[in-house]
């Protein structure tokens, strides 16, 4: 069986969850020496696994704001040197005003208290997209905040 073939058999076998499969993006695909940041208004929102996803429309004059540096972060199980990756955001070069954003798995959505995210929101975040920009306008969602709340969403909270 050659490895189309294979993919041809996956896909029926998954039926109409074979477009979600195979469009996810392995984490190892995202460039984390540049963390990026994105703010904006939610316009659609996928709340399933597995990840919860955002689409986010960025505003045209997009900027960092003045006090990211110097928020504070929450605690997380995994060792992130969240200060560090505050301190290299930059704001994307791509001019994209549409965003996917990939949060994390429900089950840590639920441990960090986060409520469902609906369309209209506003949200800001600090992750990773593709190496050089290229590709689609996807980031992984390393810190999102909401409100007045910041999540941590590489690992749980500590």
């Amino acid at each position: 069986m050659t490895l189309s073939r294979r993919q041809l058999v996956a896909a029926a076998a998954l039926g109409p969850l074979a477009p979600h499969a195979f469009a996810h993006h392995g984490w190892s695909s995202f460039d984390q020496d540049r963390p990026i940041y994105l703010e904006g208004k939610v316009i659609e929102s996928k709340w399933r696994n597995p990840h919860a996803e955002l689409v986010v429309e960025t505003p045209a004059a997009l900027a960092l704001p003045a006090d990211l540096k110097q928020r504070a972060l929450p605690a997380q199980s995994a060792g992130v040197d969240g200060a560090a990756l505050l301190g290299k955001a930059v704001v994307p070069t791509r001019k994209d005003r549409r965003w996917e954003l990939e949060l994390a798995p429900l089950t840590r959505m639920q441990a960090w208290k986060v409520q469902e995210i609906r369309a209209g929101a506003q949200i800001a975040a600090v992750g990773f997209t593709f190496k050089d920009e290229k590709g689609e306008a996807v980031m992984r969602v390393e810190y999102l905040f909401v409100d007045d709340q910041t999540y941590g969403l590489r690992s749980s909270p500590a």
